[in-house]
């Protein structure tokens, strides 16, 4: 299917983190993005006289579908870094309560009596939310991965997943099949290395894990010094911090990160810069869960690459990375006591381009020629980015989910303006999770 944008402001994003926005069309030939050309504007919409015309591509001739922008913003897709998707069910359920205590007198005995279908049904839930949100591409961490890509390819999304393993369940073997059979399923659908955490797993899965790594040389990803308690735990039983033990392990070779990273020592940052490791930062999780707040100024010094995730909805409990690129640029100031630290282009490359290359998704990084068509629409005609002095700001420190007119993958229109067109009745994903939940005792 052709698709052509006119009328347009479209979000060029660069690899110094800087953005040049121009006034023109997009072409889409089925999943990619085939033609760019514009006229480049300030950040204000003001024309800028000296700059020469943008084009990129070759013009398609015909169209099965075109859309008026009337001036509305094109821009990359939201990557959410770090998701456990089918914890919809558990929104609301448990909170109020510190890490541990939430996680096993809480989740886990729910999790325990989840089935594969509850996963799907979950899962769609969750993507639903997504879209609505401008989320194009998640990175999630749960059960049953076969069932979480059949619901992303069902619903035409795209999901990257690594292994939540622990003690609790699995073993180094269904990863590793868990890993040929989603990285064979469907190009929307792609598996990355990892366990849950230092503190559920035993050193044998971890040394299982990092050979997986070697083996299928892959990146590895989990959660990784998210609260002091972790981390003093991790110390006293190996004498190491979480990313000393996973290093000395031999997990890094092929690269990775951690997912919130927030009690670091000067040595785990040295070992995310030496091995060019992601930060995926979840700060509204964080605060809910009284985790702390990430150094998010320190890895950005170190040239650190930082991504963001908005965790799971039963921690957080929204998925919207409006919020959550809010609160990393302001929780960054407050604990730096710098107002001009980690400005919002930092924070809106983070949300788009590092998080796509986190996920090993450098084809969704950026709207240009040959890339995939994971694209939405920015209202800007909307009371709360009026008046338009800088439109990368607004985005970042008063854009919400209203803005979003439609969220685009590969090169489908899965959401528009309140709609979903994901191949299920809305009704029906809400029903299903009310009698997941209502089921458990």
């Amino acid at each position: 299917m052709n698709t052509k944008f006119y009328n347009s402001l479209i979000l060029l994003t660069h690899d110094d983190k800087t953005f040049t926005i121009i006034e023109g069309e997009m072409h889409i030939r089925d999943n990619v993005i085939a033609y760019i050309k514009g006229t480049p504007v300030g950040a204000d919409r003001s024309v800028i006289k000296s700059a020469a015309s943008y084009e990129q591509g070759e013009p398609l001739l015909t169209f099965d579908s075109e859309r008026d922008m009337k001036g509305n913003l094109l821009m990359p897709g939201f990557k959410n870094a770090h998701t456990h998707t089918a914890m919809t069910f558990l929104r609301s359920f448990a909170d109020d309560l510190p890490l541990q205590s939430w996680l096993f007198d809480k989740v886990f005995p729910k999790e325990g009596q989840l089935t594969e279908d509850d996963i799907y049904w979950l899962d769609i839930l969750g993507i639903m939310e997504y879209l609505t949100s401008g989320i194009t591409s998640n990175f999630d961490m749960y059960f049953f991965p076969p069932k979480n890509a059949k619901a992303s390819v069902d619903c035409g999304f795209r999901t990257v997943q690594t292994s939540g393993l622990n003690n609790f369940g699995g073993s180094v073997e269904q990863v590793e099949e868990n890993y040929n059979i989603v990285n064979e399923m469907s190009d929307l659908t792609s598996f990355i290395i990892g366990f849950h955490a230092e503190y559920t797993t035993s050193k044998e899965i971890m040394e299982g894990i990092a050979g997986l790594c070697e083996k299928y040389k892959s990146p590895m990803f989990m959660h990784n010094s998210e609260t002091i308690t972790e981390v003093n735990e991790c110390k006293e039983r190996w004498g190491k911090t979480p990313t000393e033990l996973t290093d000395e392990l031999g997990m890094y070779k092929y690269g990775g990160g951690g997912y919130h990273c927030v009690h670091m020592s000067d040595n785990d940052f040295q070992i995310f810069k030496d091995r060019g490791l992601y930060v995926v930062t979840n700060p509204a999780s964080n605060l809910k869960l009284a985790s702390g707040v990430a150094p998010i100024n320190k890895y950005l010094q170190l040239k650190i690459p930082v991504a963001i995730g908005t965790d799971g909805p039963a921690s957080n409990n929204c998925l919207d990375m409006f919020r959550e690129m809010f609160l990393t640029t302001a929780l960054a100031k407050v604990r730096e006591g710098d107002a001009a630290c980690v400005p919002a282009e930092e924070v809106l490359y983070m949300a788009t381009t590092n998080g796509a290359r986190c996920m090993g998704l450098e084809d969704c990084d950026r709207l240009s020629v040959g890339k995939k068509a994971d694209i939405i629409g920015i209202d800007l005609l909307q009371p709360n980015m009026q008046p338009v002095n800088n439109i990368v700001k607004n985005i970042v420190y008063s854009g919400s989910k209203q803005n979003v007119m439609f969220t685009m993958v590969d090169g489908k229109m899965l959401y528009d303006e309140g709609k979903f067109d994901i191949g299920f009745d809305t009704q029906d994903v809400y029903k299903k999770a009310n009698e997941i939940i209502r089921r458990m005792q």
